[in-house]
Parts: structure tokens; C-alpha cells; sequence
């Protein structure tokens, strides 16, 4: 039985043949055309995907920050041995490898000489998989 809201009670539901020109208006009012869901998933889809890319962003800086700071670790390693050594560190290109969170890094040290020659400049390079991470520069002095 369905509900005649001219009349206010409720009488047979007809079929479709039998409906006046009224009532099958109304009855095609009720639900939703194909475009119009087709435009509502559309709409979704491209909410989604920007849901993702976002996500995929926050987790691609998420591992940078993380490789920056497991660098920094290795080039702080590399620069504290060196200044425990007491020496002052001979000019030239030294590699070292450096694992930090099963991450194996490797920090490229170039000792330059400066113009007072009691102090050595040292830059530690960190590359991760074949590309740089982080560099710090600092100089070492005589002990």
C-alpha cells in the first residue's frame, strides 16, 4: 500500500500501466537519475585519491626526516672519532660506512686545509642508497 498525499491515506499501489500521468512523475521523483549518482561517485573517487596522495606525501617525508636524522648520527660519529683520535686529521678524502636502524649509510670525510694551519676544515657527506643525505661542515683544531 502507498501513501496518496492528496488524500492522506493510504491506497493499493498501482502498477505502472495503471498509474495516471501524476503519479508516475512522482513515482520517478523518488530516487536518484544515473548521472546524478554517477557525478556523486565521481566526486568521491577524486576525494579518495587526494585522501591518498596526501598520505603517501606525510609518509614520504616521514622516512626523509627520518634518513636526515639517522644521518646525523652517522656524521656526528664520524667527526666525534675524529676529534678522539687527538691528531690533527690528514688533507684527503676518507669513506667510511656507518649502519644505523639496519640503514647502512656512508659518510665521505674531505679534510681541507684553512689558512691558519693549526685548524683543518671537515666536511662529512652522508649518502644513502647512491644520493646525499645530509652534510655538515665543522673544523678541528690541534690538541
Amino acid at each position: 500500500m502507498a501513501f496518496n498525499r492528496s488524500i492522506g491515506f493510504h491506497e493499493p499501489m498501482l502498477s505502472s500501466s495503471h498509474m495516471s500521468l501524476e503519479q508516475k512523475r512522482d513515482f520517478k521523483e523518488n530516487g536518484f537519475t544515473l548521472i546524478e549518482v554517477l557525478v556523486a561517485l565521481g566526486i568521491v573517487a577524486l576525494a579518495l585519491m587526494a585522501g591518498t596522495r596526501v598520505s603517501a606525501s606525510l609518509t614520504h617525508n616521514a622516512q626523509r626526516q627520518s634518513d636526515a636524522m639517522l644521518a646525523q648520527i652517522c656524521a656526528d660519529n664520524a667527526l666525534i672519532q675524529l676529534r678522539l683520535s687527538q691528531q690533527l686529521p690528514s688533507v684527503g678524502v676518507t669513506n667510511i660506512a656507518c649502519e644505523q636502524a639496519s640503514q647502512t649509510f656512508d659518510v665521505a670525510l674531505t679534510v681541507s686545509t684553512t689558512p691558519n694551519p693549526a685548524f683543518r676544515r671537515v666536511d662529512a657527506q652522508v649518502f644513502g642508497a647512491q644520493f646525499p643525505v645530509l652534510r655538515v661542515t665543522t673544523v678541528v683544531g690541534r690538541y
